[in-house]
Order: C-alpha cells, then structure tokens, then sequence
C-alpha cells in the first residue's frame, strides 16, 4: 500500500486538486496500465471487502471522492515477510489523498461518514469468473474496524477465511520489484 498526497489548492470558492498524474506515479516506481474507472456511492457502515482477482490480478488506485472510508490491505502474496498483515488509512474528501494498492493485495473499505463516493482504477478488467474475497472478520488476519454496525453483501457475509483458500492464491512475493510497489 502507497499513500499519495496530492497538493490541494483552496481559496473562498472551495479547491483543486491534480488526482491522477502518470508522471508522479511512475516516480513512486508505479507504472500500471489503467484500463477501467469504477465509482461506488455507499451509507455510513457499508463494508466491501476483502477482495482482490486471481489471474494476473488486478492493482488499484483509490480515492474518496465524497465523505470518509477506512481503506484496508492485505498482503496475501506467498513468501512476502508482510503475508496476512493489514494496514489501513483514512481517504477522505478533506485531505484527497490516494491510495496505491498493487497486484497481490486484498482490498477492503468501510463508510465511516454519512455517506462516501469511492473512486478507483483498475489495472485489469473487472472479471466475475476471477473474483475471490475473504472474511472481512478472519480472526487470522486481526484487522481492527472501526466500532460500526457493518452492512455486507451476501458474498462479503458467506467468505472464507483466507487460510481456506490461500492455496488458490497465485501470487508470490517477488524481491525484485521497487520497494513503493512491494512494501505495506
């Protein structure tokens, strides 16, 4: 997970921000192919996760276009020294920052204002047949939530715990690439 900040420009007439610059990112060692733009308006609870695609995978870059979400990772690539850690980062429509989570990482969000607009590229086509999730709750994996009265999806209710379908998982840590694309 990479955090970007973006510089926000305000005065009396409210702000502007650049959000997606393929230049800076490439600085941070980020160059995905964005191919696909996915926009979610949720209520306050609202809790999506945690998923990621098998295949080649799928990277993100997420933001919060309107309200405040709990954005979480886990990394579930074999033989990472960071596997079935989470780490998380409040996005929000005040500080406009991004978030980079690489092929690899599971991914989750819960609505912790009224209610939120998420914004993200995809690096690959969204694709149900490769669609995998696992328990939001896994108590091998530990993440601490916000003390909310979480909504899910059916899907999201009925996953596994990761270590069920972690022989599925196809990705593997890979020492050569750039630290901002491999670290937590």
């Amino acid at each position: 997970m990479v955090v970007i900040e973006p510089e926000v420009h305000r005065d009396g007439r409210g702000f502007f921000a650049e959000t997606f610059r393929a230049e800076r990112l490439a600085e941070l060692g980020i160059g995905d192919l964005w191919v696909q733009d996915n926009h979610s308006r949720s209520t306050r609870g609202v809790l999506r996760g945690m998923h990621f695609s098998l295949g080649a995978g799928q990277a993100k870059l997420v933001r919060c276009a309107r309200g405040a979400i709990l954005d979480v990772a886990v990394d579930i690539r074999r033989g990472s020294p960071t596997y079935g850690r989470w780490d998380a980062v409040r996005l929000d429509d005040v500080g406009l920052r991004s978030v980079y989570l690489p092929v690899g990482f599971a991914h989750g969000v819960v609505v912790v204002s009224d209610v939120a607009d998420v914004v993200y590229k995809c690096s690959a086509y969204y694709d149900a047949e490769l669609e995998r999730s696992f328990a939001w709750d896994d108590p091998d994996v530990g993440i601490r939530w916000p003390e909310l009265d979480v909504e899910l999806s059916e899907r999201d209710a009925a996953a596994p715990r990761l270590r069920e379908i972690a022989h599925e998982i196809p990705f593997a840590y890979d020492r050569s690439r750039t630290a901002s694309q491999s670290r937590m």
